[in-house]
């Protein structure tokens, strides 16, 4: 029976056992919505988290929970979104091919159903913001309807992810209160920066195919300077992640909450093998705790600057 399942779900899914044990309809279903790899939920939810902890501490601790909830649901309906438009580039991808709707176990019709019940949750998540973080949470909309297709048009598309995929920040902040832009606009940077770093990791299991189905993305546009990229493009981000905690509180003590990010970001770029899938794998996942430290520096540096 398992060597039956093991086909149906793809080799960076996380809790197999758990996947395996669904019924094939609800697996299937769970599968679209990439509730077997929790890790882009997570990485959707971070920077929500940051701006939310950067701009209150510790005092909106039911804010980030809406927040969890709509990351997990409304990655989901990105994903089937994503899904149903690439449909086609998944079934000559030999990663993505087994995909449901790419594989045909589960018809366009049935995925935009599928989308607009996750779509509700995230619905029921917006109302709970003030009309301020509302509108700035709408004005992604357009971001994501565009998403899909710049893979087609550009070879850095993990630039517009990373403007997709970090909107949680200004979300998180305005949630809060409405002054302080600079700090945002810096942590957004730093955001946008650090997503284009860890999905170029990612990008790397794909570059083969991505070059014979003809698509671009950063690993295939940096060559063999992928690391040297990624350490860049972490750089970056630490630079504007700092800016952000300066301008918020300009104590350099305040920076030293930064130090375990670095390490880790360093440690992901400088040990990073491009050319071996697992370990970018296992780089890119890293990122979950990445995103993790930076929401306890958030907390502090936001706990002594109130």
């Amino acid at each position: 029976m398992v060597d039956v399942l093991q086909p149906e779900i793809v080799p960076d899914s996380q809790h197999r056992g758990l996947v395996a044990a669904l019924p094939q309809p609800l697996r299937d279903y769970a599968q679209l919505a990439r509730f077997d790899r929790p890790i882009g939920w997570w990485l959707l939810f971070w920077p929500c988290a940051w701006g939310v902890m950067l701009a209150a501490g510790a005092e909106q601790w039911h804010l980030i929970a809406w927040m969890l909830l709509g990351a997990i649901a409304m990655r989901g309906a990105g994903c089937v979104y994503n899904d149903i438009v690439d449909a086609d580039i998944d079934r000559q991808v030999a990663r993505t091919a087994a995909r449901p709707v790419a594989s045909g176990r589960i018809s366009k019709r049935a995925a935009w159903i599928w989308l607009l019940a996750l779509c509700g949750v995230g619905l029921a998540v917006l109302l709970q913001l003030r009309l301020p973080a509302q509108l700035v949470a709408l004005g992604s909309l357009a971001l994501v309807a565009v998403y899909p297709f710049m893979k087609r048009i550009t070879g850095f598309p993990q630039a517009w992810l990373g403007l997709v995929f970090t909107w949680g920040a200004p979300v998180g902040w305005v949630a809060v209160r409405g002054d302080g832009l600079d700090v945002l606009a810096a942590l957004y940077a730093g955001a946008i920066l650090w997503c284009v770093g860890y999905d170029t990791i990612y990008a790397c299991q794909d570059r083969e195919d991505d070059a014979l189905v003809g698509i671009g993305s950063s690993a295939l546009t940096l060559g063999r300077h992928v690391k040297a990229g990624v350490m860049c493009f972490y750089l970056g981000a630490l630079a504007c992640w700092a800016l952000a905690v300066w301008l918020l509180r300009p104590d350099w003590i305040a920076l030293l909450a930064l130090v375990p990010l670095g390490w880790q970001l360093l440690w992901q770029a400088l040990t990073l093998d491009p050319d071996d899938a697992d370990n970018a794998l296992a780089r890119f996942r890293s990122n979950r705790f990445a995103g993790l430290l930076l929401a306890l520096a958030c907390w502090a540096v936001g706990n002594a600057g109130a």
